[in-house]
This record gives structure tokens, sequence and C-alpha cells, in this order.
């Protein structure tokens, strides 16, 4: 067998920064971010850093062809000899199109896809319950850890929800409201579907049920890596 290829999805507070670790560390092979790929190629000065320099500059989005020519790059490197995992990549499915030919230019493919999923309502219980005290980095949840100023059966606010050492009250990310939520979940699941469809073809993708146990969801993720072909 070639290198060891996988895609892995997740909406937001599905997990993945938890699992994705372990899944670099049982397979020796590294967690590839197109976000982090793109700004070490712009340091670095590369030629497709540099054009996606002058695209940025000058306010415009980097084209997908771009992107592609960034992972080219970084899969080039030793520590992809045995595979790589694409975090959250492809987003659309011409970018899977464009990543599969490639791949296919190198006489390889993807070979394993996973998808954490988890209930949109499941999700929004557990991110727009997080507030964390700014200049410190502490972080509560209204449910799963809250602070000791909020009492049973209080509503989370300002006043209710104080940090535990000094007593100055607590905030929520921009991002972590339900309304920001809504928004990204909407965005990813009309992103994701198609590109997992478009992999379902060749039997590759692994559906796992990231509403479990931490133990139960990693024993799922490690029967999909088993079926890798």
């Amino acid at each position: 067998m070639g290198r060891s290829i996988v895609i892995l999805f997740g909406p937001p507070g599905a997990g993945k920064g938890t699992h994705a670790p372990k899944i670099v560390s049982q397979m020796s092979i590294p967690q590839l971010s197109t976000g982090d790929m793109l700004r070490a190629a712009v340091a670095a000065g590369t030629e497709v850093g540099q054009k996606a320099k002058g695209i940025m500059d000058s306010g415009g989005l980097v084209t997908d062809e771009i992107v592609i020519g960034i992972i080219k790059d970084e899969i080039e490197k030793e520590e992809c000899a045995k595979g790589f995992i694409l975090d959250g990549f492809p987003r659309t499915v011409g970018q899977a199109q464009a990543l599969d030919a490639m791949l296919a230019g190198k006489n390889e493919e993807v070979n394993s896809v996973l998808a954490l999923e988890v209930p949109d309502a499941v999700l929004t219980e557990r991110i727009c319950g997080r507030w964390i005290h700014k200049s410190s980095g502490r972080s509560y949840h209204v449910k799963f850890a809250p602070p000791k100023s909020l009492t049973p059966g209080a509503v989370a606010s300002e006043e209710t929800m104080r940090d535990d050492v000094t007593g100055e009250a607590l905030m929520q990310r921009g991002d972590d409201t339900e309304e920001a939520l809504i928004k990204r979940l909407t965005g990813y699941h009309a992103d994701t579907v198609p590109v997992l469809q478009h992999y379902a073809q060749k039997e590759i993708v692994t559906h796992v049920n990231a509403h479990q146990e931490m133990e139960t969801v990693w024993a799922e993720i490690q029967a999909g890596l088993g079926k890798m072909k």
C-alpha cells in the first residue's frame, strides 16, 4: 500500500481537535491545515506563496489552483513520506476534483475520509454554553463546568457568570453565540455534504457518531482507518 491519505471533517465542537492528534500519533503522519500551509508558504516566499500573497494583498480570495499548489509542495516533504491528514479540505466538490487530479498525477488517491457527526442541537449546547475569563484564558461552561457564581436555575449573564479566582465578569467569544454558530453550521453542511457524496462513490467514507463517550468515538475512528484501501 502507498501513502495513507486521510481527510478529516467535523463541524465546530465535534471533537476534531481531540481526535486528530491521536490519529497523527498512531499513524505517524502529519495533520495539514490549509490555513497554516498558506501562511507558511507566504512567509517562506515560495513561488506559490508569492502568488497567494499578491492576491491577498489586493483583497482577493486565494484560488483553488493556488491552494492545491501549496498542498502539492507540502506533501513532497519528508514528514509526509508515510502520508498525511487534510483537515477540513476539500470544502467543495471542485476542490475535491482538483485534489484527486493532483494526486492521480502521482499515482495516488485519497484512501480514507472520516466525518465526525454530532446533532446540531448538541453542538449548540456544547458551544453556546462556553464562557471565558479573558485575561487568564480560564474557560467555563454553563452546564458542564459552571462557575461558582452561577446558582442552580439562574440564567447565564455577565452578572451571574463570574471567574472563580478573581470574581471578574466572564465573556463569550463572538463566534460562540447561537446566531454565529447557526451560520457556521449551515455553511459547513452546505459545503461538506456534496464532498462526502463525491467520495462515497469510492466507498472510503466513514461516518463517525461523535456524540458518544470519547473512547467509543475513537474506536469508530480506528475502525474507519482499518478499512483504508
